[in-house]
């Protein structure tokens, strides 16, 4: 049974959100707070998070990010925000995806779906594949164990983040366009949607954790006007 924690201080959007995921079949467990929500996070291992921004004690963002310093779990960011602004911080710091309120609970559970698929396909392939490390240089990935390394040091990546950079390194010196990196890592809907944005905030993000020198970068490279690849 896939588990969900469910965290906003509006107790009527989490009662509904928690009987919408209850008929899915799903396991959820609920917090008000973002103090309550990290322990929680830390006490157990989700499917899914759906984390609102505006919270007491703690906001979202700072759940986010302080979820990511221990686990890899996917989070969605629920936002009254519709900037593009709030958006690009909620990516920031970690999170998956993000929908803004009010939203529509079929698109939510959807978003829900997308996500799990891709991990339960992801997972699939780890049990039938040996393991496989990829190296270049200083940097080792183990993409069965999703663990990346540069030199001795593991860096602690998300998961759109490693996914990202196993697309580039398993394809070296291929240019992806933004468009075509949104499709490949985020799916068809996020490219229904067109905010490549998103993948410049994670190719930045990604460079600042791998990269000795991101401004200079040894491995992503960008071919200006077209898109990303990674030099081999």
């Amino acid at each position: 049974m896939a588990r969900a924690l469910v965290v906003d201080d509006e107790k009527l959007i989490v009662k509904g959100i928690r009987f919408s995921l209850e008929q899915d079949g799903m396991e959820v467990d609920c917090a008000y707070d973002g103090e309550e929500a990290i322990n929680m996070a830390k006490a157990r291992e989700y499917d899914i998070v759906l984390l609102d921004v505006m919270l007491p004690k703690h906001d979202g963002y700072e759940v986010c990010q302080a979820i990511r310093e221990f686990s890899e779990m996917p989070i969605i960011m629920l936002t009254a925000k519709g900037s593009d602004m709030d958006k690009i911080l909620g990516l920031e710091y970690g999170a998956d995806d993000y929908v803004t309120k009010p939203f529509n609970i079929l698109e939510l559970k959807a978003r829900i779906r997308a996500i799990m698929r891709r991990n339960a396909k992801r997972n699939r392939g780890s049990q039938k594949q040996e393991n496989k490390v990829v190296s270049v240089g200083d940097l080792k990935m183990d993409l069965e164990a999703r663990r990346v390394f540069i030199g001795e040091k593991e860096i602690n990546l998300t998961a759109k983040e490693f996914d990202l950079l196993e697309l580039l390194v398993c394809n070296p010196n291929k240019v992806y366009s933004r468009e075509a990196l949104l499709t490949y890592v985020w799916g068809n809907k996020a490219m229904d949607s067109g905010d490549v944005r998103t993948v410049d905030v994670h190719v930045r993000r990604l460079r600042e954790k791998i990269e000795p020198s991101p401004s200079d970068p040894k491995y992503v490279h960008t071919k200006w006007g077209v898109g990303y690849y990674f030099r081999a």
